[in-house]
């Protein structure tokens, strides 16, 4: 078996610059990075040569919230579908919730997690523990070189895995000795929303109501509570799908490594407005909802300025069934893995970001964020996980072209101009122009602590 491989003629976007060059894989690993063309003595036939054709090719993108519905949900999603669907959008590491069934929150479901995994998925992969009101025992019990965090809810989702204990969470604030990641938003204040709404409309509140029901203000008490609760006990906290402008006031834009605190910011609050729903409906119905053009600007601003460190997606299929029934019934959450590179390579050709920007955001800072090892970097000695990139190849999204089994995007429609021609997943091509190897097999994602 030939295990060197050449990718040359591509514009290498990586730490900031980008310039004409290849890259020489050796197994797993990028072995050398040259400038300008191929030697001659690279091209021969005793290696695996690929033509970038002038493409960009960019570091692997690691998404550090996505809901693969893996086990227990698996009518709608699963870790060998939504690998797929992440490989074919350039993601090449995922980090997972637990909110499945069962719930994440043993030491053995994490390793039945990891077992399924190895098993099926064409992604590199690594899956968070989940708090609960009462396992703060399995909390610090947890191998956390094996482990993004600990995902803490302090607002009911998918799945309502509520912590609402003060002594629980004073406890894994100040005990747990990893990244606390948080859902934030107060549940007390949707309640009383959503109540407002239900007496106003009856059962059935428009799906226009979700941002009035999960508001801004619900978002900024929780994460102005989490903050406080994180600086009191010195604790390591991870903001996660930041939705708000208010929110911005809570963040520094110190230097990542001197952060004790964090934020992602997702690509559909980066997109979309909460005015967009009126015409894609309960599709783009996320948790935090989708807000106003003044909270859209802010969370680019906050990217460009550096209050927020990294972008997402919140990877969440349902079938279009279950998206049925507006603000109230309607499920909350989206696929967006396939896209969320394109979709942010989109907003560099507008102007919103660079396309080095992007590269920083969706792997280099999410690297340095979790500490994850040789990964997030087009640097010799590091994994080769790596993605091509065609620019200015548009294409119009359609729902058949999705590799989620839920069989829908809220993008469908949409013409994007950066199209994904292959993936590279630890020096093996999974993906290319279109079909997937499922001999490839991701690793489990390795954690500095």
């Amino acid at each position: 078996m030939n295990n060197t491989t050449l990718i040359h003629n591509a514009i290498i976007v990586n730490e900031g610059t980008r310039f004409q060059g290849y890259i020489v894989i050796e197994n797993e690993y990028i072995k050398e990075i040259g400038r300008g063309g191929a030697p001659a003595h690279l091209l021969n036939d005793s290696i695996n040569i690929h033509d970038a054709e002038g493409a960009y090719l960019l570091p692997g993108g690691i998404d550090d919230q996505v809901h693969f519905r893996d086990p227990g949900l698996t009518h709608k999603a699963d870790m060998a579908t939504e690998s797929r669907a992440a490989v074919a959008g350039g993601i090449t590491s995922f980090m997972d919730m637990p909110n499945t069934i069962p719930q994440t929150v043993t030491l053995e479901a994490l390793d039945d997690k990891h077992r399924r995994a190895a098993e099926v998925s064409v992604a590199n992969y690594s899956f968070y523990i989940g708090a609960t009101n009462d396992n703060i025992d399995t909390l610090l019990a947890c191998d956390y070189t094996k482990v993004p965090g600990v995902k803490l809810f302090l607002g009911a989702s998918t799945g309502n895995m509520l912590v609402d204990n003060c002594e629980s969470l004073n406890r894994i604030f100040a005990e747990v000795p990893a990244l606390i990641a948080i859902h934030s938003e107060d549940e007390d204040i949707i309640r009383r929303n959503r109540e407002v709404m239900i007496e106003k409309y009856g059962e059935d509140v428009p799906v226009e109501e979700h941002p009035n029901i999960r508001s801004a203000e619900a978002c900024y008490k929780s994460s102005l509570k989490a903050a406080e609760m994180a600086r009191k006990h010195g604790a390591r906290l991870h903001i996660l799908h930041i939705s708000t402008a208010d929110e911005m006031q809570l963040l520094s834009n110190e230097p990542l490594k001197d952060k004790k605190i964090t934020a992602e910011v997702c690509a559909h609050h980066l997109w979309w407005t909460a005015d967009d729903h009126a015409a894609l409906g309960a599709r783009i119905k996320w948790n935090p909802a989708i807000k106003t053009d003044k909270d859209r600007q802010a969370l680019r601003d906050g990217l460009n300025n550096g209050l927020i460190d990294i972008v997402a997606t919140d990877h969440a299929p349902h079938l279009l069934s279950e998206k049925q029934g507006g603000a109230i019934k309607a499920t909350s959450g989206a696929p967006l893995v396939q896209y969320s590179l394109p979709m942010m390579l989109q907003l560099a050709d507008e102007g919103v970001f660079t396309i080095e920007q992007v590269v920083d955001f969706m792997a280099h800072r999410v690297a340095q964020l979790f500490s994850i090892e040789k990964r997030g970097y087009i640097r010799e000695g590091y994994y080769a996980d790596l993605t091509i990139v065609k620019p200015n190849e548009q294409y119009t999204v359609k729902d058949e072209d999705v590799l989620s089994r839920c069989g829908w995007t809220p993008l469908a429609g949409t013409t994007l101009n950066n199209k994904v021609i292959s993936t590279y997943v630890n020096g093996q091509r999974v993906f290319h122009k279109g079909t997937i190897d499922d001999s490839v097999h991701g690793k489990a994602l390795k954690f500095t602590i």
